[in-house]
C-alpha cells in the first residue's frame, strides 16, 4: 500500500489530542529553552508553523503579551480553537504550498512539521522570507533513520515486536512522502538558505511515561494502516499495546533535532 493523500497522522483522529499532549510533555522544555535563549519578550511577532496543538502557541502568547502577535497556522486548525484569542491569530495555511502569512516576524518556529511536508525546500524558503532582518528561525524535526527503534535495548520478544511495529510505522511514513533523515540536514539547509550563526542539537528521550503515551496513541491511530499494508496483525497490535500498558518496557522516540539561525 502506498498512500498519496498526505499526512498519515491527521488532527481529526481521536488519538491526535493524546499525541499532542505527549509531544508537549516530551519536547516543550527543550523548545522553550531555545526560545528563551533568543530573548523572546513583550511585543515580539511570532509565526508558529504547523502548530497542531496549543501548548507552544499559548506559551508564546504569554511571552509576547498584548503588544505582540502570534500567528498560528496549520492545514487543520481544529485543535487550535482554545488558543484563538488575542494576541493569537489562527489561520488555515499550507507552509509548503502558500506564501507566508505576513513578513517582518521576529521569530518563526516549526516543530515536527517539515519532515511531513512534500515541498520542504519551499517551506523553508517561506519561513526565512517571513523573518525580519535579525529575526530567528527555529526548526525542530525528527530523524527516525538516525535511531529507528522503539526499544534500543532489544532483549526479548516484547521489544522485538515493538521494533517490528516501529519499522512498519516508518514504512508507512515513507509511503506518505516523509523524509526520515531530514533532521540531520537542517543545519546545512539553513546555512544554504542564508541564515547566520546556525547551531543545532539533538534530544533523545528514553524510558519516559510520555514516550509510552505517545507510542500507545500512535499505534492505535495507525492500526488500520499497519494491518491493511500487511505490516502487522490486529493480534500483534493488541499484544504490543498490552506490553506498553504494563509499564515494563523502556520506550524511545526518534531523536528530535533542533536547529536555529538568524536572518542577516
Amino acid at each position: 500500500m502506498t498512500r498519496t493523500d498526505g499526512y498519515l497522522l491527521d488532527n481529526q483522529q481521536a488519538e491526535a489530542a493524546e499525541r499532542f499532549d505527549a509531544f508537549a510533555a516530551l519536547f516543550d522544555p527543550t523548545t522553550f529553552r531555545h526560545l528563551e535563549g533568543f530573548g523572546i519578550g513583550s511585543g515580539w511577532r511570532c509565526w508558529e508553523v504547523g502548530a497542531g496543538g496549543t501548548s507552544v502557541v499559548s506559551w508564546l502568547a504569554k511571552k509576547v503579551g498584548p503588544t505582540g502577535k502570534v500567528v498560528a497556522t496549520d492545514i487543520d486548525t481544529s485543535r487550535l480553537t482554545p488558543a484563538a484569542r488575542p494576541p493569537v491569530e489562527v489561520r488555515v495555511h499550507d507552509v509548503g504550498a502558500q506564501e507566508p502569512p505576513g513578513e517582518g516576524f521576529d521569530l518563526v518556529h516549526a516543530r515536527l512539521v517539515l519532515v511531513h511536508v512534500p515541498d520542504r525546500d519551499r517551506a523553508l524558503r517561506s519561513m526565512v522570507k517571513a523573518l525580519r532582518p535579525g529575526g530567528r528561525l527555529l526548526i525542530e524535526d525528527a530523524d527516525p533513520a538516525l535511531q529507528p527503534l522503539t526499544c534500543p535495548d532489544e532483549y526479548g520478544p516484547e521489544q522485538q515486536l515493538a521494533n517490528r511495529l516501529r519499522h512498519g510505522f516508518r514504512q508507512l511514513l515513507a509511503d506518505c512522502g516523509a523524509d526520515l533523515s531530514y533532521g540531520r540536514r537542517l543545519p546545512r539547509l539553513m546555512r544554504e538558505a542564508g541564515l547566520r550563526g546556525v547551531t543545532a542539537e539533538a534530544y533523545f528521550p528514553i524510558a519516559s511515561p510520555a514516550c509510552a503515551a505517545l507510542e500507545s496513541a500512535t499505534i492505535r491511530q495507525i492500526r488500520d494502516d499497519l494491518v491493511a499494508a500487511g505490516l502487522a496483525t490486529h493480534q500483534d497490535i493488541d499484544r504490543h499495546l498490552a506490553n506498553v500498558a504494563s509499564g515494563s518496557m523502556d520506550l524511545a522516540t526518534a531523536p528530535m533535532i533542533s536547529a536555529w539561525g538568524r536572518k542577516p
